[in-house]
């Protein structure tokens, strides 16, 4: 969806409506969102698949995952229209090219905090999970080397 609304968005932008304006910019910004939400809960499966191996069973999983999923970007775009719906609108991407208009956030404030900093967070948690997981693997395949040398003894 994130590919379909990026692609159809300057298309749209022609049409000089506001509101069609304001509801792609409000469906790019959630789907980018959902996407980075979405990269940060399989770094968690990922944790949770090969360093809590046992004993993780967590009822309705899944659903949970959707509802984090889906739901924090809802919140975040949700938040940012209460605000001020007019954070999202039409901008020139470039002086250069007027022809090239894009439906997107309007204010640099909203934009650095709801997008920049919404990827940091979810890059600083990636990394994290990144790191412990990649620990975890060298810890065990420290103790194999170990128990393989005890046995050849």
């Amino acid at each position: 969806m994130l590919n379909m609304v990026f692609l159809t968005n300057s298309w749209l932008t022609s049409f000089n409506q506001p509101g069609l304006c304001i509801t792609m910019a409000m469906l790019l910004h959630y789907f980018l969102l959902a996407a980075f939400t979405w990269m940060c809960l399989e770094s968690v499966h990922f944790y949770l698949a090969l360093v809590k191996v046992f004993n993780v069973y967590v009822p309705k999983y899944i659903l949970k995952c959707s509802i984090a999923g889906w739901g924090i970007p809802a919140i975040v775009i949700t938040l940012v229209l209460i605000i001020n719906r007019d954070f999202y609108g039409n901008g020139s991407l470039s002086e250069s090219h007027p022809y090239s208009n894009f439906c997107w956030i309007q204010d640099n404030t909203v934009f650095y905090i709801s997008v920049v900093a919404y990827f940091f967070l979810i890059f600083l948690m990636n990394t994290a999970m990144f790191i412990t997981v990649l620990l975890q693997i060298h810890s065990v395949k420290t103790r194999t080397q170990k128990r393989s040398r005890f046995r050849k003894r």
